[in-house]
């Protein structure tokens, strides 16, 4: 877990794996140190598929790779770990598919005693948010930039995520975020060069300010 610092890239919905992997290695060439491999709609099939594609990249690029919520696709692809959500069953259930070496992260929006709860039960990272307005969630529970600060006692790496723009990510870095976890702001962009750019913007956002 010593990588996850900086971009978190979460991809969005993409029905087009070639291109889906194009935007994924356009993002890590900008910085992204991670990437998560979201998607709520596709096929199990395709999942698969892009899932696989995904994990090559990111093992080549030397990027951690995660899949969202599925702890059995993570196991199939042999991802670096999986993140889940309040919904996505407990992480006793999710280290039995995916073993000892993987991580596992979790959401715990605006709750410290959520995090502080399943740090104990053995969670690698800790994800906090929505922090910002965000479009892809937009009726999100909001959390307090304080969190982050309060969550440095855990000892493992945090996560802020919700809306998280190159305009607004340093204000959470200098709250004490280890990561800013961005959807939008990355991969709604086509060109490569465009998310090589926004990939960047958001990455420097971590380098120490210039006197």
């Amino acid at each position: 877990m010593y990588r996850l610092r900086g971009l978190y890239a979460i991809t969005r919905d993409e029905d087009d794996t070639a291109r889906l992997a194009l935007k994924v290695e356009a993002a890590i060439a900008g910085g992204a140190t991670a990437i998560q491999y979201r998607s709520k709609r596709a096929a199990a099939s395709l999942r698969l598929a892009q899932a696989r594609a995904l994990a090559v990249i990111c093992r080549e690029l030397e990027a951690l790779f995660i899949v969202n919520d599925d702890a059995a696709l993570a196991a199939e692809v042999a991802a670096d770990g999986v993140h889940l959500g309040e919904d996505d069953g407990d992480i006793a259930a999710a280290r039995a598919i995916v073993g000892d070496a993987a991580v596992i992260g979790v959401s715990c929006y605006g709750d410290l005693e959520r995090a502080r709860r399943l740090v104990g039960e053995g969670a690698g990272y800790v994800a906090f948010g929505s922090f910002f307005a965000s479009t892809i969630k937009p009726n999100a529970r909001r959390a307090q930039p304080s969190v982050l600060a309060a969550a440095k006692a855990l000892g493992v790496p945090i996560v802020a995520i919700g809306g998280i723009t190159a305009n607004n990510a340093r204000s959470l870095v200098d709250a004490g975020a280890d990561a800013v976890a961005v959807i939008s702001d990355v991969f709604a962009h086509d060109a490569r060069e465009d998310i090589v750019r926004a990939a960047a913007a958001i990455a420097a956002c971590f380098e120490a300010p210039t006197a």
